[in-house]
């Protein structure tokens, strides 16, 4: 009996482990994505704050000295990316670009999965944010994207080669980044945390809930072992060692004991009364 209720017991384990495990892990990494969502979605904040830094106060100082030569320094869209360029250098897993369909600087072009992005943005102009997982070289990796639209600050370089700083056209030429239109999206800021951490304390978290439920699990076992030895196995033993005793004829067999559970003292208690009914019956038939 014992060993068909560690069993089902060890076949109800195994079915509750394995719906935790998948409870467990769903949870995990639905919590790990957004925490890397609200990465990434903290450091497109930031690169809008250096945009916005670069654009209200960095370019009036530089005015002046663009009158003859190109200060890039000037421009939010390079301020923001040489800033993650230096973060990229210290986490080469992180990346951000602003990834734009005619850029003055062919580093901002956008590469075949980013221009989806951007077209994805064109034709909806609702849409304000886009996320996804892409699988790269280094593992899995979340991005994020959020469009950029044509500000009437950016006209003053991008909306014709004759309207735009002479110094810009001898620095990147005439060829791309004009023909931009008012409140066109002509791009979109792009960035790309991997999954990779998240997903390993994730997993290690999985494990340690896993162990943690399997120790208890036995834990449980043992009790319920030893809990059914005393209260039923070994009285039981006792009170069928007593009963072939007794049906061979032996007066001399000890009484059915009266431990163990509730049920198997009132069994005990029965056979008992029995025992002592059959002996007052042999006695008058013995008379």
């Amino acid at each position: 009996m014992l060993l068909r209720i560690n069993l089902i017991l060890l076949a109800a384990f195994a079915f509750s482990m394995f719906a935790i495990s998948l409870v467990v892990t769903s949870m995990l990494q639905e919590n790990a994505t957004r925490e890397v969502l609200a990465q990434a979605g903290l450091m497109l904040d930031s690169a809008a704050a250096i945009r916005s830094y670069t654009e209200t106060e960095i370019g009036p100082l530089l005015d002046e000295k663009m009158k003859t030569a190109f200060r890039p320094q000037s421009v939010p869209f390079y301020a923001a990316t040489q800033n993650f360029l230096k973060l990229h250098s210290e986490h080469p897993d992180y990346a951000y670009k602003e990834a734009t369909l005619n850029p003055t600087n062919p580093r901002d072009r956008a590469t075949d999965w980013e221009a989806d992005i951007v077209q994805r943005f064109r034709n909806d102009a609702t849409t304000r944010q886009v996320t996804g997982i892409r699988d790269t070289p280094i593992g899995r990796s979340l991005f994020m994207a959020r469009p950029i639209h044509v500000e009437p600050g950016c006209l003053q370089c991008h909306s014709l080669p004759a309207a735009a700083p002479a110094t810009m056209i001898a620095r990147y030429g005439s060829d791309h980044g004009f023909g931009w239109q008012p409140n066109e999206i002509v791009g979109a800021q792009i960035i790309s945390v991997p999954l990779a951490t998240a997903e390993s304390s994730a997993s290690r978290i999985r494990h340690g809930v896993l162990i943690a439920i399997a120790a208890m699990f036995a834990g449980v076992l043992l009790i319920v072992n030893g809990a059914l030895y005393l209260l039923v196995i070994r009285p039981v033993r006792k009170i069928a060692r007593i009963a072939d005793q007794v049906s061979l004829g032996d007066a001399t067999a000890a009484e059915f004991p009266g431990g163990g559970g509730r049920e198997v003292a009132a069994l005990s208690a029965a056979l008992n009364r029995m025992r002592k009914s059959l002996d007052k019956a042999l006695r008058m038939l013995g008379n």
